[in-house]
């Protein structure tokens, strides 16, 4: 069986699809087998206001297209844009790899994909931060 398989902790929520749900008192693992679901774990969320940095503005795009509260044609745009301009300042072979994966990814209208490979830059990106402020 082919499809994305979800670990779940104790007590722990996912939106699929715009429901939430909520696993019981033990580990549990479910597998979608639907095509193109959109799924979200809200553990990995990020909330508007910390939407605050370059990598966060555009890993919360790919979250709206998930969640169900973006249109997906303009957020693919709002995302291809932002890879354009991370790819600008994040010259590192990593972050390129991760930038090159993301956007193959939105192309393909792959948005969960796309958003787990951006959110493997937010170390980098705080960690460039830190040291913009000292």
């Amino acid at each position: 069986m082919s499809g994305l398989v979800l670990k779940l902790s104790p007590k722990e929520r996912v939106l699929i699809n715009g429901a939430v749900i909520e696993n019981g008192d033990r580990r549990s693992r479910l597998s979608i087998v639907t095509p193109n679901a959109n799924i979200l774990r809200l553990r990995d969320a990020i909330h508007p206001e910390e939407a605050n940095t370059p990598v966060r503005r555009v890993c919360y795009v790919a979250q709206l297209v998930l969640s169900g509260d973006a249109d997906p044609e303009e957020a693919k745009r709002q995302l291809l844009r932002g890879i354009d301009q991370l790819q600008q300042v994040l010259l590192d072979t990593e972050s390129l790899t991760l930038l090159t994966q993301a956007r193959r990814n939105v192309e393909l209208d792959q948005v969960y994909q796309a958003m787990k490979s951006l959110r493997a830059l937010l170390p980098k990106e705080e960690k460039l931060l830190q040291f913009a402020e000292t």
